[in-house]
């Protein structure tokens, strides 16, 4: 599993399941105020982000993302983590 990590792929994913353009989903877009994101587009989004990155997010770290650059960093440590083993 050496694929690298593109932030593209979670911009295509984040906007097709929030309904929002690609480009308006950035590191510094909050997923309520700015990409008007509710509690369900959240759980799509977080089951879709698993099952495309083979991660698991527990609901304590969710609840600490507010960002997509939380999400894109949890993915990122994810990765490293499984590229290490």
């Amino acid at each position: 599993m050496s694929k690298q990590l593109d932030f593209k792929e979670l911009q295509q994913l984040a906007a097709e399941i929030l309904g929002v353009d690609a480009t308006n989903v950035q590191l510094d877009k909050s997923f309520a105020k700015d990409l008007a994101a509710d509690s369900l587009d959240l759980v799509e989004l977080i089951a879709a982000v698993e099952d495309k990155y083979d991660v698991e997010l527990s609901e304590e770290r969710l609840e600490t993302m507010k960002k997509i650059g939380d999400l894109w960093t949890f993915i990122e440590e994810e990765h490293s983590r499984k590229q290490a083993v």
